[in-house]
């Protein structure tokens, strides 16, 4: 029998509108003094970002680059330090990543330098953060290839960005009989919204499995397709699986019946060049935290017409042209969806995060990861026990730098507890906020390893010597107190008293040894 999913999983925070749009569209309410949008003010313009980001310098030309993870990793202050005594081996980066210096220095000068609001005030410091936030969208922007910087709307994170795509869009769109697919590997906040959106509005949800490789299988997706389908919720690359979706086909099929498609690129645009205007998909997702950024930022790409044609999402201060007593009128996309004073200092953080991408070059990138990705595929294999889940890597099946995996008769918690106290490496376990992915696994959890540029092969050689080394010393202690940990049940034990037996053991043999 599998642990209870209650006993090892971290909550995942999803975040939801905190009201309920009304039925019409505010803002094509006929103003009966019309008067233009509110002047920003004649802002002192910077040519460019008056920061100087210490990136690396760009190589002559993007190819295999197998140093590039030791060449860069002393651009990441926090990689140097000391964990339980061994050098730190960070493989969680499907989570959060690292920051380099460049980017932290960014949000120090801002605080230091030039702390103000944006859009409001007409005094140097309010014109000077002004300009950095504006560079910073044209910045996303030319990193995604948007037709113009109009069509980026920053938010908290993709979370937000979603859930404003489901109650601005999805509420003015869907109706009864409608209905949304996705795949059974999406991300809990690429699904709850749809959720809370279908039970609004009458539309239903319907989900694409996996083939036996264990890629969401879009050829099940294309049959499903109707005219009742009204949007297409994927993943680009998924956050378990290391699988890589056709967004392109995907996106033509879509809209050869008339359905829009917004893709979760959380686990792409940080690690590939990713063309929003190639792809031709209607909103895109991202989050700043991942590719390098602050966190607290994320961003929304829509196409300009899309953006134009809905509601906003939050109201308050920015987001309108004029409010009277009894109705508002809006100021346009992307004003209208960011409400209130936004995260200034992250989000210039973000543009101080892509000079740094691209510098080193995303191409390069993503060669150099693809050779990590394999390199970690393979070297799992090579222990016992394991089931590694996601397709096999091939020259027509690419994977993703991350390897979800489970060791026979082991609790992912477990291996990850040790592997940080005794070896400090620091991967992921458990659902990794896709519960129905894991159930149609048949498994309630997983260990995830996650790689990023910064990462080398010393680093998965070193992980897979800890994880041997973690699988020999469970295995011995299994043994030795006679339990089953799959089912808990031997002796009354539960795998929750397990693993705080283990957290005391190590304690004891870290600190008083």
């Amino acid at each position: 029998m599998a642990v209870s999913a209650s006993q090892h999983h971290s909550l995942c925070k999803l975040i939801v509108s905190p009201f309920s749009l009304p039925n019409r569209n505010p803002h094509l309410i006929k103003n009966p003094n019309p008067s233009p949008n509110p002047v920003r003010g004649r802002f002192r313009r910077f040519a460019c970002s008056s920061i100087a980001a210490s990136t690396p310098a760009a190589p002559s030309e993007e190819k295999n680059s197998p140093s590039l993870g030791d060449s860069t990793r002393s651009d990441f202050p926090i990689l140097n330090q000391v964990i339980n005594g061994k050098r730190l081996v960070y493989l969680d980066n499907a989570a959060t990543s690292q920051k380099p210096t460049a980017v932290i220095k960014v949000l120090k000068e801002y605080y230091e330098s030039y702390n103000s609001n944006v859009h409001r005030g007409i005094h140097f410091l309010s014109a000077k953060a002004t300009d950095e936030y504006e560079q910073a969208r044209r910045k996303v922007a030319a990193f995604v290839n948007a037709l113009e910087p109009r069509e980026i709307v920053f938010t908290r994170n993709a979370t937000e960005a979603i859930n404003l795509v489901a109650y601005s869009w999805g509420l003015s769109n869907l109706k009864s009989g409608d209905e949304v697919l996705l795949t059974i590997a999406e991300h809990h906040s690429a699904i709850v919204p749809w959720q809370l959106v279908a039970q609004q509005t009458g539309a239903s949800l319907k989900y694409i499995g996996l083939t036996k490789e264990q890629v969401p299988d879009v050829d099940q997706l294309k049959k499903l397709l109707s005219k009742k389908t009204k949007l297409v919720v994927t993943h680009h690359v998924s956050n378990t699986l290391a699988s890589v979706l056709p967004i392109d086909q995907i996106v033509h099929w879509s809209h050869d019946v008339g359905a829009k498609v917004l893709v979760d690129a959380c686990q792409s645009v940080p690690h590939m060049s990713v063309d929003v205007q190639k792809l031709n998909a209607d909103f895109l997702v991202a989050s700043s935290h991942k590719m390098c950024g602050p966190t607290g930022v994320g961003f929304l790409y829509g196409k300009s017409e899309l953006l134009s044609a809905m509601p906003p999402f939050l109201g308050g201060g920015e987001m309108i042209a004029d409010v009277f007593e009894d109705y508002s009128t809006y100021a346009e996309p992307p004003s209208r969806f960011e409400a209130g004073t936004p995260a200034i200092g992250e989000v210039i953080g973000l543009g101080a995060a892509i000079d740094y991408l691209s510098n080193i070059g995303m191409q390069r990138i993503h060669q150099y990861e693809l050779e990590l990705a394999n390199y970690l595929y393979d070297s799992l294999l090579t222990i016992p026990n394991i089931h590694v889940y996601g397709p096999a890597p091939s020259e027509t099946t690419h994977r993703a730098a991350l390897c979800s995996f489970n060791v026979e008769k082991l609790h992912a918690t477990d291996i990850a507890t040790i592997l940080d106290e005794m070896h400090g490496v620091a991967i992921r376990s458990g659902h990794h906020c896709a519960q129905p992915l894991h159930r149609f696994l048949g498994v309630n959890s997983s260990a995830r390893a996650s790689l990023h540029f910064y990462n080398s092969k010393k680093d998965v050689e070193f992980f897979i010597e800890a994880l041997r080394d973690t699988i020999d010393f469970l295995t011995k202690f299994h043994r030795k107190v006679g339990l089953d940990l799959l089912s808990g049940t031997r002796k009354n034990f539960r795998p929750f008293f397990f693993f705080c037996t283990i957290k005391f053991l190590v304690f004891h043999f870290v600190y008083f040894s």
